[in-house]
């Protein structure tokens, strides 16, 4: 990693600015490395991952890694994948699961994340919050949508729903999100990384 993303990082990682709104401290859970071919921005730690400072280090990163078909190593090999959420810390929980990523966090720190991920080919947008922020108009009406016509944002980027447990129900619901994006993501990621 270069010194200015090295930097960048540091600055992240003892980033104090909602800590006072966050029932659990600041913990923000990021992997940056100038070198990485593709970006996953997804919401926010869960309580687990903040305990750990690992991130996907749950039941829904166990599921996300089988989506991409890569191991943990992989994964967890910065020269392949940064992990930047659209909140860096755990937001607490409400009434039904984790409450939303904090505002706070993308318009104060993804701009100048992503000027250091020059190498970035494929961007993961998880979850509605990421697809707002970075798709904007462009997005569909709903996640479901704005997944299923996933092609429509290639070669940039690839948007998913999140691999939650809670989203289970989706995915029987979405058979064709298995049989048709996932082989495709599963392709690219290949391809990218050099598999």
């Amino acid at each position: 990693m270069n010194e200015e993303a090295r930097a960048l990082y540091l600055d992240i990682k003892c980033c104090t600015v909602c800590e006072p709104k966050l029932p659990s401290g600041a913990n923000p859970v990021l992997t940056v490395n100038d070198q990485a071919r593709i970006l996953i921005i997804g919401q926010a730690p869960g309580m687990k991952v903040h305990l750990s400072g690992i991130p996907w280090d749950d039941q829904s990163g166990r599921e996300l890694r089988g989506w991409l078909g890569v191991t943990e190593e992989i994964f967890y090999d910065s020269k392949h994948f940064a992990i930047v959420p659209m909140g860096f810390c755990y937001p607490g929980k409400g009434k039904s699961g984790d409450l939303p990523p904090r505002a706070e966090c993308a318009p104060l720190w993804h701009e100048r994340v992503l000027a250091q991920l020059q190498n970035v080919e494929l961007t993961l947008l998880i979850g509605r919050y990421a697809q707002s922020y970075y798709l904007l108009e462009g997005k569909q009406k709903t996640l479901t949508e704005t997944v299923k016509n996933f092609q429509h944002y290639l070669p940039r980027h690839f948007p998913l729903p999140h691999p939650s447990p809670r989203n289970f129900i989706w995915m029987s619901k979405n058979p064709w999100f298995k049989e048709e994006v996932v082989p495709e993501l599963q392709e690219r990621v290949d391809r990218i990384l050099g598999k």
